[in-house]
């Protein structure tokens, strides 16, 4: 099997890192050294953001 494309883009990684104050760990050891609550902390960031736009969207 394919190795599973990441639904975020790497931009929009890079500053959820830096929103919630890991992107310097990210820098130093890459995605696989960041813990496990901050993974789940910028996926839960990315959601509601997604949502967020989505109510603007329909509220047009």
């Amino acid at each position: 099997m394919g190795r599973r494309r990441g639904v975020m883009s790497d931009q929009l990684k890079e500053e959820l890192a830096k929103e919630l104050g890991f992107h310097d760990v990210v820098q130093k050891e890459g995605w696989g050294g960041i813990r496990a609550r901050d993974a789940g902390n910028m996926v839960k960031r990315a959601i509601e953001m997604a949502e967020r736009q989505l109510a603007e969207k329909n509220n047009e």
